[in-house]
Order: structure tokens, then C-alpha cells, then sequence
């Protein structure tokens, strides 16, 4: 079968059986959200490339163990979950620098949108984690909200309540 017709579901059965290329078409297709992920939980780009092959790292560690029992994003995001919080936790013991976390400067003259992503991503960065992390999988990630609840391990009311204070705490940051 052609790797872009194969779902994920169908590259990680032939990767738990030792296919290579498998394993790599799920890298590639899912490299670039995954770091977006990252970005959007407030970690700086090179951190956040680090910490997808992290977690494609515990992805291939868990492929024999892996079930096909919901959609593999949900899996995926579970495992990068763990990772940020990892990350989050390992980096509140070990003091450094002040880091801006949020995306690098824009240039001078950039255009209106850049301007208007900037301000909705130092935006994010102010919200909690907890609100913030229901935010980037339901928006930016298209997880729906009982995904999410499966992902943080939350009930689905707790997602709903959370995305609900979520926007309205975004609204007043952006003052909309």
C-alpha cells in the first residue's frame, strides 16, 4: 500500500512488526504538528524540536505495547502531554536563564496577520497550563473535545469548562 494512503493505524501495526519506513511516515506526517504542539505550550522552537523526537522516540518504544483502540493522535498527544510535563518539571528544579518562551521577534515593517499570531500566542502563554493545553489540542492540534479529555485523562465536562474559561480569559488578555 502507498505510505500516503496508509493510515496511522495501519503504519503502526507494520512498525510493532519491525517496519522502518513505517515508523518513518508517521515521523514525517506528524513532525510539524507535534513541534507546533510544543510552540504553542510556551517552549522555544529548538526545545520544542527536541521534544517531538522525544516523544516519537517513546512512540517507537511503545509500538509492540501499542493497541489500536482509539484514534492514534489521541495516543500521540497522551505521550507528548508526558513529555512537555516532564520537560515543565525538570525545568522547574534546574534554574536558568529568563528564556522567552514566546515565538522569536518578528521583523520590522512584518504584515498585520504575523502581528495578530504573535499577540494570540503571548496570549496563550499567560493562560494556565491546564487552560492552555485544552486550547492548543481543540485548536490548533483539531482534537475534539472528548479526545482531549482522553489525551489529559479529564472528564469531558472539565474539557468543556476549561475551554469555556479558556476563551473567555483569552478574550480579556486580547481585549476583544
Amino acid at each position: 500500500m502507498d505510505e500516503t494512503q496508509s493510515s496511522d493505524i495501519e503504519l503502526m501495526q507494520r512498525a510493532r512488526h519491525g517496519d522502518r519506513e513505517a515508523f518513518a511516515t508517521i515521523v514525517r506526517r506528524h513532525q510539524n504538528p507535534l513541534v507546533n504542539f510544543f510552540r504553542r505550550m510556551g517552549v522555544p522552537i529548538t526545545e520544542a524540536e527536541d521534544l517531538a523526537q522525544t516523544t516519537f522516540l517513546r512512540v517507537y518504544a511503545y509500538r509492540k505495547r501499542w493497541r489500536p483502540t482509539g484514534k492514534f493522535t489521541s495516543f500521540l498527544y497522551v505521550l507528548a502531554r508526558h513529555v512537555w510535563t516532564d520537560m515543565v518539571r525538570k525545568s522547574a528544579r534546574t534554574p536558568r536563564a529568563n528564556e522567552p518562551a514566546v515565538a522569536e521577534a518578528t521583523a520590522p515593517g512584518a504584515n498585520d496577520a504575523a502581528d495578530a499570531r504573535m499577540d494570540v500566542q503571548s496570549a496563550l502563554v499567560e493562560l494556565s497550563d491546564k487552560l492552555r493545553s485544552v486550547v492548543v489540542l481543540n485548536l490548533y492540534q483539531g482534537l475534539k473535545y472528548q479526545e482531549i479529555a482522553d489525551v489529559l485523562d479529564i472528564p469531558l465536562g472539565t474539557v468543556k469548562s476549561r475551554m469555556h474559561l479558556a476563551l473567555k480569559q483569552l478574550k480579556e488578555i486580547l481585549d476583544v
